[in-house]
């Protein structure tokens, strides 16, 4: 090693060993002022034992002090309404607590540059990952935002309303496939059953779930059901045997008699005395 490199090398790490400037308020730091203290703060970092407590110190300041990229980069996002900001705010300190853990000065590139597409990026996986209501494939989510420019992108040329055709010539994509990203969009926004909307009832309003779905009538059945199988259990190997026959297996009376040795007419006396003792038990158990 030449006299030079060993002078640099005894001045980097009494620099990393040099007190660090007092920071009193982290958060308040201006983001130039920021730019420079935080390359002192991650040289200091870097030959710090992770786990210290000098290490979270000083890791805990770069995060406080550089708040402020968080805040430029949630700004691309304001339209989504103060609400949702919040959300934001707090998925982009992630993205910045990331950069910094993965940072080092030796990439000689400056730390916002840095930071920064860390910190949209993980926004933007909280939008893809929050803001469908059901889950579609990111194909399909992707296959949507191009159809949305596509559509107005035709819209505006036309002056109309594209069919499914142009726009699967615009897009490079099939009919079938611009169907489907159609209604892949369906699952992007949701309406709460509770919601109200307008009818022609006395009272103006109704909950949209009074005016979607309907009642199933096989589960009327279900309480039958579950009245019928101890019925079932307490019959003799015989008639439930008729009854699987007539019921399960759609035997006629004539085919049961060939399989039982019997005629016709005694199956059908031994299946009308099973089914009155069976809808007997089912009326006294309702």
């Amino acid at each position: 090693m030449t006299m030079m490199a060993m002078t640099q090398q005894v001045a980097t790490q009494e620099s990393r060993t040099a007190a660090l400037p007092e920071v009193p308020h982290p958060r308040r730091v201006a983001p130039k002022d920021a730019r420079a203290l935080s390359k002192a703060f991650f040289d200091r970092l870097a030959v710090l034992e992770e786990g210290t407590a000098e290490y979270q110190d000083v890791r805990n300041t770069l995060i406080e002090m550089n708040m402020s990229l968080v805040r430029y980069a949630a700004g691309r996002f304001r339209s989504r309404g103060a609400d949702e900001m919040e959300d934001i705010v707090q998925v982009g300190m992630i993205g910045l607590i990331k950069a910094i853990d993965r940072f080092e000065l030796t990439r000689e590139v400056e730390f916002t540059t840095f930071a920064v597409p860390y910190i949209i990026g993980e926004i933007k996986r909280f939008f893809r990952d929050t803001s469908w209501a059901v889950h579609v494939p990111r194909r399909l989510q992707e296959a949507r935002v191009e159809l949305a420019r596509a559509t107005e992108e035709l819209r505006t040329r036309l002056g109309r309303t594209p069919t499914v055709k142009e726009l699967a010539t615009l897009m490079n994509l099939s009919e079938d496939e611009v169907i489907e990203a159609r209604l892949a969009s369906n699952g992007y926004n949701s309406s709460s059953l509770d919601a109200t909307i307008n009818s022609d009832s006395d009272d103006g309003e109704a909950a949209l779930a009074h005016f979607i779905g309907a009642e199933d009538p096989a589960m009327e059945l279900v309480e039958d059901f579950h009245a019928l199988a101890p019925l079932l259990a307490e019959l003799d190997d015989r008639d439930r045997q008729i009854i699987h026959m007539r019921f399960v297996e759609e035997l006629t009376q004539s085919q049961i008699g060939e399989r039982l040795g019997c005629s016709q007419m005694h199956v059908s006396r031994l299946l009308s005395r099973t089914l009155k003792r069976l809808r007997e038990g089912m009326l006294t158990t309702r």
